[in-house]
């Protein structure tokens, strides 16, 4: 019988690096995501296949059943390492699934490079498929905070913070009155988290910032009006960016801009907000950023 399941997708709107050292960080589902349909067969391998938003096949391969358990992949395709060893992590949580061959098939909802978890929703809808703690598999297969996963997981913005290793998560009814003048744009670049954590670790593990961005979490959760929401979230790029030793996404890329911008997640691609008094389509599509997602479009 066939199994379907599906995982948000996820913006990380304050908190980026620092949530990895404890940091309380807000996290914003989102209305894409990515589905896993799972069915069962008699065959010694799982015949997988991917497809993006638009319908096209990215990805698609045969992974046999036995190179899974010994995470052993035969493929020099990087995708199939990877999944590989996801699932070879999935069964030593739980032997009894991989019995038999499957057939596999994710659906994303987003364009994959857009970077709204594509891994993570994969992760999450691994772990229901196979009855496993989803943090778990996350960090014995591919790493990170586990926000992500917080996030595939959950319909509503959350506080997301790790406490003596363990995953903490709260809901945060965040949902702003100045909703209407927060928009995500996206850089028309995929950043490599994995790359971008390597680099924050090292420079930094300061418990003094992550209490400052805890605050500055409560702080912004906290803000009556766009002015002091746009205070707020200059304050926390001007405190990451002295922490990362880089620029910015405003100083680097919109030093005109009229309004304030945050980086999400990862600094240098993905997507960013805007918070603008003003309608701020004309601004980005001149500069040749088209894909403009205002906040009720994008986030649960």
């Amino acid at each position: 019988m066939k199994k379907t399941f599906y995982s948000n997708g996820k913006l990380l709107l304050t908190g980026e690096y620092t949530v990895l050292d404890g940091a309380k960080a807000l996290a914003l589902p989102t209305r894409f995501g990515q589905y896993l349909d799972i069915e069962p067969n008699s065959k010694p391998y799982i015949e997988w296949n991917s497809f993006d938003a638009d319908g096209s096949l990215w990805y698609e391969d045969i992974l046999p059943i036995n190179d899974i358990i010994s995470n052993t992949c035969k493929s020099d395709n990087t995708v199939s390492q990877r999944l590989t060893k996801i699932l070879h992590t999935a069964h030593g949580m739980n032997p009894s699934v991989l019995q038999h061959g499957f057939t596999a098939e994710t659906r994303l909802t987003f364009p994959r490079s857009w970077g709204l978890g594509t891994s993570s929703t994969l992760i999450n809808n691994v772990a229901m498929w196979f009855g496993i703690d989803p943090y778990s598999l996350l960090w014995e297969s591919f790493g990170g905070s586990g926000y992500d996963i917080a996030c595939a997981a959950n319909n509503t913005p959350i506080f997301y913070e790790i406490k003596n290793g363990k995953p903490v998560v709260n809901t945060a009814d965040f949902s702003p009155d100045f909703r209407d003048n927060l928009y995500f744009i996206y850089l028309n670049k995929k950043q490599d988290s994995r790359n971008a954590i390597a680099a924050y670790r090292e420079r930094t593990e300061n418990r003094s910032l992550t209490d400052t961005i805890s605050k500055l979490t409560e702080a912004i959760y906290n803000a009556a009006t766009l002015n002091d929401f746009r205070s707020l979230i200059d304050e926390h790029e001007a405190v990451m960016s002295d922490a990362l030793g880089q620029q910015t996404v405003k100083q680097q890329l919109f030093p005109d801009f009229d309004g304030s911008l945050k980086s999400l997640g990862a600094w240098g691609g993905d997507f960013i907000l805007a918070a603008s008094p003003e309608e701020p389509h004309p601004y980005f599509e001149a500069k040749g950023y088209t894909t403009i997602l205002p906040y009720k479009d994008m986030i649960l």
